[in-house]
């Protein structure tokens, strides 16, 4: 029995975060962990968790129902909820949030009123060039994830060929580096002590970081034996040649 009633996997993009939310979800016992609130958008929230509103609804109404929706495909069946959340989405969803939930103080009660009782996960990526190369990577060629076997998991645009940008990777890394000043800025403003997973150790030992997590939930670990990774990493001689070339340039060690 879970000593939660919810999860949320705080992190950016290219941290490892898909990889590891399949994962959890494979265990069949600690959610569906996914990024119910996606887009700071409400129209994107009605259409990823398909929310017909009445055309009368108000937008707390709307809310709540996007709620609901997230917490029925989210949980697992022991009723444990899993989230994702991105950090660029950050602001609008507690903004929103607050539509429902006004009461509490601060967020994190704001959320646990929402929510139930959390644990909340820091999944970050120490080499923030690296992280910069993988989402200019991804932006240029529209492919963001693919499956074990090789085949395209996500793409979300046609496919386009690669070119260096020193600017545009300058700032990623500006942008990587701020999400996760961020993150750790809210967790002491909120008296949080996260569950700290990095990419690196997610990438190395995928069972082992599942166990890991499990274990913080208060959930068997024993879970964690029936997973694998379904994500093939997607880092070739072409990210390897990107973050040499920036680090050159920049006079980065």
């Amino acid at each position: 029995m879970t000593n939660y009633d919810s999860y949320m996997i705080c992190t950016a993009p290219r941290s490892g975060s898909t990889l590891l939310c399949r994962l959890l979800a494979e265990t069949g016992v600690a959610g569906k962990p996914a990024s119910h609130f996606h887009e700071p958008s409400l129209a994107d929230w009605t259409r990823r968790l398909r929310v017909d509103p009445a055309a009368d609804a108000s937008e707390s109404e709307i809310v709540e129902a996007c709620i609901q929706a997230a917490l029925a495909r989210g949980r697992s069946d022991n009723g444990l909820f899993g989230l994702r959340l991105q950090r660029p989405s950050f602001a609008f969803f507690f903004s929103k949030l607050a539509l429902v939930h006004a009461e509490g103080g601060s967020e994190r009660a704001r959320f646990e009123g929402v929510f139930g009782r959390t644990l909340f996960i820091h999944l970050s990526r120490a080499d923030k060039v690296e992280q910069a190369v993988s989402c200019l990577k991804a932006e240029q060629t529209g492919l963001w994830h693919v499956a074990a076997d090789g085949s395209d998991l996500e793409r979300v645009g046609p496919p386009g060929a690669p070119e260096y940008d020193a600017q545009k990777l300058q700032a990623w890394v500006e942008a990587m580096t701020g999400y996760d000043r961020d993150w750790n800025a809210w967790f002491a403003a909120e008296a949080i002590t996260p569950v700290r997973i990095a990419y690196d150790d997610l990438s190395r030992d995928p069972q082992g970081t599942v166990r890991r997590v499990l274990g913080a939930l208060g959930l068997d670990p024993v879970a964690a034996d029936r997973v694998s990774p379904s994500i093939r990493k997607m880092a070739d001689d072409t990210n390897r040649d990107w973050a040499a070339r920036f680090r050159a340039e920049a006079g980065l060690a």
